[in-house]
């Protein structure tokens, strides 16, 4: 009997050591405040408003360097053919570029082969609750349609913003903060929703302090009905403020954050799509502003133009989750957009001395590519300072 323990303790002790922690999951990170301890002040001069208090960087980022100002132009294109199918293969001679009417050369093209920065921006006000299911599994739909070298942040909002997950490679870290997703618990948090100010905050925080290149986009999921900024069918309201409330976030400071920086929005609303509001109406309208006395007197709530408004201006594209029926299917679609997107750059020969907006326009040559057509943003704009 002693020999038989012996034995048995001999066996146990050649048996590899199981380090239990090492098999564990690593624990989420903690949600921060977006919104928390930020001072914006608009300079008098420019009209540009500016954070006083820098972003924090994220821990698995590049560290911060000097920024000086870059003169590259970056311009994200999908070209669809007659049945709406990508149209892959181009190279940068089946494209023309125009700023501002005057054509510029092409320097820099990707056929998406650079990784891709996405930040998913979802709400969490009460509106979408009965959505939260489909949110989930859309998402991971997303997660798992992506390219593997492409990284995804989440941030999430209501009354706050909060910053879930830092941009990241890994997939089941991300697929874990999705699942964890929900409404938030403090009531007065669950009393707005700031969709412009969660936006403007993720396109400055995320890509304000670390320099990136290639595709940059936002995908935002939301109702459209904003409670931060007071918008109305006074296109006026868009713009800054005089005197006491300057260095307030005005939308025009949100389309400028986007634009300035590349960042392409991807905008799903929950609402249903107005009756006027056609392909062929926004085609009509592509250089003008989309909330006018007209657009209210077809019918189109003011709410579902400023997302448009916002998308016409960055890039990127707006979906009615009810036309498609599926959020997943939305979110497939995203996916494949990025997946198939030319980025074309150019040195403007103009310059970038003169700051304020700048209207893009980008062409396909005429052979072989008839009956195709090409989305991109109409405008960029550059900054008075770097």
């Amino acid at each position: 009997m002693l020999l038989q323990r012996l034995v048995v303790v001999c066996l146990l002790a050649a048996l590899p050591v199981i380090d239990v922690t090492a098999q564990q999951k690593p624990k989420l990170p903690k949600p921060r405040r977006l919104d928390s301890g930020v001072v914006l002040r608009r300079d008098p001069a420019t009209g540009e408003l500016r954070r006083a208090t820098p972003p924090v960087a994220d821990a698995g980022a590049a560290p911060a360097t000097i920024r000086t100002r870059v003169a590259l132009v970056e311009v994200g294109c999908n070209v669809f053919a007659s049945d709406g199918a990508p149209v892959r293969g181009l190279t940068a001679a089946d494209f023309r570029l125009y700023e501002d009417g005057v054509e510029q050369r092409i320097v820099h093209f990707d056929a998406s082969t650079a990784a891709a920065s996405i930040v998913l921006v979802l709400d969490t006000s009460p509106s979408v609750f009965r959505e939260l299911d489909e949110i989930r599994d859309a998402a991971r739909t997303l997660s798992r349609s992506l390219a593997p070298q492409d990284e995804v942040a989440v941030v999430t909002f209501a009354a706050r913003t909060r910053l879930v997950l830092p941009f990241t490679r890994d997939r089941p870290l991300l697929e874990r903060t999705i699942a964890a997703y929900g409404l938030p618990s403090d009531p007065e948090e669950a009393r707005g929703s700031r969709i412009y100010e969660s936006v403007y905050l993720a396109a400055e925080d995320m890509f304000g302090g670390v320099p990136r290149t290639g595709r940059k986009a936002l995908v935002l999921l939301t109702d459209g009905q904003d409670t931060g900024l007071g918008l109305s069918w006074d296109p006026a309201s868009a713009q800054p403020k005089p005197g006491a409330f300057a260095d307030r976030l005005a939308f025009e400071d949100v389309a400028r954050a986007l634009a300035a920086r590349g960042i392409e929005l991807y905008a799903v609303t929950t609402q249903p799509r107005p009756v006027a509001f056609t392909e062929a109406w926004l085609a009509a309208h592509r250089s003008e502003m989309l909330v006018s006395s007209q657009s209210r007197e077809a019918g189109m709530p003011h709410y579902t133009l400023y997302l448009a408004e916002l998308v016409r201006r960055a890039g990127g594209q707006l979906f009615f989750l009810r036309e498609i029926g599926a959020l997943g299917d939305v979110y497939r679609r995203i996916a494949e957009s990025l997946g198939a997107q030319y980025i074309l750059g150019f040195y403007p020969s103009a310059g970038l001395a003169r700051p304020g907006w700048r209207s893009l326009r980008v062409e396909l040559t005429s052979e072989g590519h008839t009956g195709a057509h090409l989305t991109h943003r109409v405008a960029y704009y550059v900054s008075a300072s770097p």
